[in-house]
């Protein structure tokens, strides 16, 4: 399971060791993240929908560390807009599930 605080302090420790700070602001890192979910998309690209649930073991590598990406884009994102990503995603489950309730 991914601990947000403690992933926002790895990547901020890993960017304040290489003077990156300078470069990730929101609008950079927004877009760096459409870049990397279009190398993410590109796995997919011409797969049908079957294919896409199955894939090879060195695609599902690729594609893991294509997600990798977004998620730490988004999260150094978050970081740097003061956004609580738990609180947010909280919210937003809560919000998706009035606006979509069960079907059953």
């Amino acid at each position: 399971m991914i601990d947000v605080d403690v992933l926002q302090q790895r990547l901020r420790e890993f960017t304040d060791a290489r003077d990156w700070e300078k470069y990730h602001s929101p609008k950079n890192l927004v877009m760096a993240m459409s870049v990397e979910m279009a190398e993410l998309m590109e796995h997919f690209q011409w797969m049908t929908e079957q294919q896409s649930l199955k894939l090879d073991t060195k695609t599902r590598e690729k594609v893991a560390l294509e997600m990798a990406d977004v998620l730490i884009y988004l999260v150094r994102m978050a970081d740097r807009c003061g956004v609580d990503l738990d609180d947010a995603v909280r919210k937003k489950i809560v919000l998706n599930g009035q606006k979509y309730p069960p079907v059953k």
